[in-house]
C-alpha cells in the first residue's frame, strides 16, 4: 500500500505519493492536478483497467 503524506512547495499544498518510505522518486501533485484527477477519476480507472496485464509467468527450469 502506497505512502500518503503532504508536503509544500514554494508555499503551495503538495500530495506526495510513495511506494515505499525510501522512495527516491516520489509522485507528487498539487491541488489545481488532484482536483483534475477526481474530476476524471472514472476515465482514469478505465484507463488502468484497458491496460494493466498481469505479470506473465515465470518461466519453468
Amino acid at each position: 500500500m502506497a505512502i500518503v503524506e503532504e508536503s509544500e512547495y514554494k508555499g503551495n499544498p503538495m500530495i506526495v505519493l510513495k511506494n515505499t518510505p525510501e522512495d527516491r522518486y516520489p509522485f507528487q501533485f498539487g491541488l489545481k492536478k488532484a482536483k483534475l484527477v477526481i474530476e476524471h477519476i472514472e476515465d482514469i480507472k478505465k484507463f488502468v483497467e484497458k491496460h494493466d496485464q498481469p505479470a506473465p509467468p515465470e518461466p519453468e527450469e
